[in-house]
């Protein structure tokens, strides 16, 4: 197998990891979200919540204090 098959089959595999929620109307079809799920983000996120720098920010978020970035609902 060519190292270019492996990595189509690699992507392919990676694509299942994508989860596209779609509508169908009689002339288009129009995307209504994309969420991505993968080893990779999971260990982002669970980085992102030990990580001194973001801690420090989300304790100055949390006294009500102004800074450069914001934490959505998923934390």
């Amino acid at each position: 197998m060519s190292s270019l098959m492996a990595k189509e089959l690699e992507m392919i595999e990676e694509f299942r990891d994508l989860c596209l929620v779609c509508e169908r109307t009689t002339r288009s079809v129009k995307v209504g979200m994309l969420r991505l799920t993968s080893d990779f983000l999971e260990e982002v996120v669970g980085k992102q919540k030990t990580d001194a720098r973001l801690l420090k920010y989300k304790a100055l978020i949390e006294q009500g204090k102004k800074v450069d970035i914001e934490i959505d609902d998923h934390g």
